[in-house]
């Protein structure tokens, strides 16, 4: 894509939702933190039904650690990994009490130093509660990327850095919500419904699929 192409690109996906959040649920920095954490190889919905009750309960870091390891395993058993997942969000939570005073940091530095919590995750929390020009590179936005021109890359890193490079103002810290919700619902991985997409004219995937198959006709 041109410069002039991705301006349009971004301009097309903001007027269409001017204002894109997280579809993860949470009431404070550090409820965003342990939703994005558990949210690894996990649907949204899946994580919020089991945040929903956690977070009632669960507010801070101290509150977690006095729920403890297997009280966490309890309110989480429903989501994929989390044996794993719950050792790791107990871990950061000490980490953040003995060294942060439990308040979440604010920069990818020290949010990776955290147990389980990798540089996609960091993103996601620098954007969302922060404000940060962030682009946290997960599946969809990896598969938007390569497909659509905008960022090709072989690796997440390479997707982020060539995003970071090419997304002008005032499209940049909303970027990243318009391309994971774009990949999430129009532009899907096994068939990608280029017949509802505001974006295909721009986009440079061969073959579009601009015919929904359920309303072919059979004949």
């Amino acid at each position: 894509m041109t410069k002039d192409e991705v301006f349009e690109f971004f301009r097309i996906l903001a007027e269409d939702n001017p204002e894109p959040e997280t579809e993860l649920e949470y009431g404070n920095a550090y409820q965003l933190l342990v939703a994005v954490a558990l949210s690894a190889q996990a649907t949204d919905v899946g994580v919020n039904k089991a945040t929903r009750r956690l977070f009632a309960e669960v507010e801070t870091p101290q509150q977690m650690l006095e729920l403890g390891e297997e009280g966490l395993k309890d309110h989480i058993k429903t989501i994929g990994l989390f044996n794993s997942k719950a050792k790791n969000v107990i871990a950061l939570s000490r980490l953040l009490v003995e060294q942060y005073g439990g308040e979440v940091p604010d920069s990818r530095e020290e949010l990776v130093k955290l147990p389980g919590v990798g540089r996609k995750t960091a993103n996601v929390v620098l954007n969302c509660w922060f404000r940060q020009e962030t682009f946290a590179v997960d599946t969809h936005i990896f598969r938007v990327g390569n497909r659509t021109g905008l960022a090709r890359g072989k690796t997440p890193d390479q997707v982020e850095a060539k995003l970071d490079k090419r997304v002008p103002q005032p499209f940049r810290l909303h970027a990243h919500h318009w391309l994971i919700l774009h990949g999430r619902y129009i532009c899907k991985a096994r068939t990608p419904e280029c017949w509802r997409c505001p974006v295909v004219n721009l986009c440079a995937f061969r073959p579009k699929v601009l015919q929904d198959p359920r309303k072919r006709s059979t004949k």
